[in-house]
Parts: C-alpha cells; structure tokens; sequence
C-alpha cells in the first residue's frame, strides 16, 4: 500500500504533538512555579551575604597572621566579601524576579 500525502502528514502532526508534550513536561521550572515562599527567598539572600562577609574575613585574617599585616588586610578582604555577597544577593534578586516580557527581545 502506498502512503498518501495525508497519512505522513497525520503521522508527522502526531508525532510533533508527543515531541511538544514530551519537551512540555522536561522544560526547566522558573522558581515562581516552584512556589518558594518570599521567606526561603529572603533566607537564602542573608545567607549569600553572611557566606560572603565570613569567606572575606577568614581570608583577610589568614592573610593578616602570614603577612603580618594585622588588621589591614582582614578589613579589605571583609570588605570585598561584602562586596561579592551583594553581587551574589543581585543576581539571586534579578533569578526570582518576574519575567518582563515588554522589554525588546531579540529573536
């Protein structure tokens, strides 16, 4: 028998209707549909800047006792942990932050 034009036609439709399902139900969840509440967000935020400020003082400290140079380089260190702590804190901001759909997208 002969496939006709509308046979490959239904069976390519069926076929990207079980694609677009399959590619559905493994798309990445944005953390708004995961339902993480403001506090776990809020949570997560302190404990990126406290991570931060403590990486940067336990260098700075180590630094100071090597070097010798007590307490100038635990302040610039605790500093640039500051520092790095509120980049993380931006970033994990701008990762929950709605999606603006308004702006340009280029395709």
């Amino acid at each position: 028998m002969a496939e006709t034009d509308q046979d490959r036609k239904a069976r390519l439709d069926a076929l990207e209707a079980k694609l677009a399902e399959k590619r559905a139900k493994d798309a990445p969840k944005r953390h708004q549909d995961e339902h993480h509440s403001q506090v776990q967000m809020g949570w997560r935020m302190v404990t990126e800047l406290v991570a931060g400020l403590g990486i940067g003082f336990g260098m700075g400290f180590g630094l100071d006792k090597v070097f010798g140079t007590e307490p100038w380089l635990m302040i610039v260190m605790t500093l640039f942990g500051f520092a790095a702590g509120i980049n993380v804190m931006m970033r994990t901001a701008k990762e929950f932050a709605p999606d603006s759909s308004g702006k340009d997208e280029k395709d």
